[in-house]
C-alpha cells in the first residue's frame, strides 16, 4: 500500500489546523491579560443587564426567524440554477418558473397572514 499519495491531504489538514489554531494561540500568549471588573461585566447594548438572560422572547421572533432561513434557503437554489441555465434549456427554466411561482404564492400568504408584521 503506498501511502505517499495520501501526503497532500494531510499537508492540507495540517495547514488548516496552523492557520485556524496558530492566531489563536499567538494571540493568547503575546496578547495582555489585565481582567478587572468593568471588562468582566455582562455587556448589553451600552447598559447594564436588566433582565435575566434566559428571558422568554416573543413567539413571533422565531416566526420571523424560521421564515427567514426558510427564504433564504430556497434563493439559494436559484444561484445552480442560474449557473447551469443554458444546460438545462427550456425543461430546467419552466421548472425555475414554477419554482419562484410557488415562493411567491408562500411569500404573499405570509405577507397576507401578518407574519412578517413586527409591532
Amino acid at each position: 500500500m503506498n501511502l505517499g499519495q495520501y501526503l497532500p491531504i494531510l499537508l492540507f489538514i495540517l495547514v488548516g489546523i496552523a492557520v485556524g489554531v496558530l492566531p489563536q494561540v499567538i494571540g493568547y500568549i503575546l496578547g495582555p491579560n489585565r481582567p478587572d471588573a468593568e471588562k468582566n461585566s455582562p455587556y448589553e447594548c451600552g447598559f447594564e443587564a436588566f433582565e435575566d438572560a434566559r428571558m422568554k422572547f416573543d413567539v413571533r421572533y422565531y416566526l420571523v426567524a424560521i421564515l427567514f432561513i426558510l427564504f433564504d434557503l430556497e434563493i439559494a437554489f436559484l444561484f445552480p440554477w442560474a449557473a447551469a441555465l443554458r444546460e438545462v434549456g427550456l425543461a430546467g427554466f419552466v421548472a425555475a418558473v414554477i419554482f419562484l411561482a410557488i415562493l411567491v404564492v408562500g411569500f404573499v400568504y405570509e405577507w397576507k397572514k401578518g407574519a412578517l408584521d413586527w409591532e
